[in-house]
């Protein structure tokens, strides 16, 4: 029997709230939420026949729009700017995960074919300074 997929299970990319719905859960008129698409500010999915769709990724990124605009003053190119940053801070940090684990791969290679080291470390205190 298959598995019933209860709604918390939706990703957090998936495309499903329309316009009016996003607005409200990001706690905005759906007018402002036009503007922001228009400025490229969040981008929603499309329906067959072109409606615009909201994922709760979109939904919270709207929050962060509207925080930061209201909260902190700052004004839509710079959050435009803000957002791209995140977005490209946020690439670099999966690629510095991805390094780091070849990295740990490339030296679990070297110590399996080195076999069990024989190495002696000696530690020597430096002498106190009076």
């Amino acid at each position: 029997m298959a598995e019933r997929r209860r709604p918390n299970d939706v990703p957090e990319d998936a495309p499903v709230f329309v316009i009016s719905v996003a607005a409200e859960l990001a706690g905005m008129h759906a007018q402002t939420l036009r503007q922001y698409d228009r400025l490229g500010l969040v981008t929603p999915g499309r329906t067959v026949g072109g409606g615009r769709r909201y994922s709760a990724r979109d939904v919270a990124l709207l929050r962060e729009v509207q925080r930061l605009s209201q909260d902190e003053g700052v004004n839509l190119a710079g959050i435009k700017r803000i957002i791209e940053l995140e977005s490209h801070v946020d690439a670099l940090r999966a690629k510095v995960a991805e390094l780091a684990a070849e990295l740990d791969h490339a030296h679990a290679e070297l110590a399996a074919r080195r076999g069990p080291t024989t190495a002696l470390v000696v530690w020597r205190p430096e002498p106190r300074r009076r």
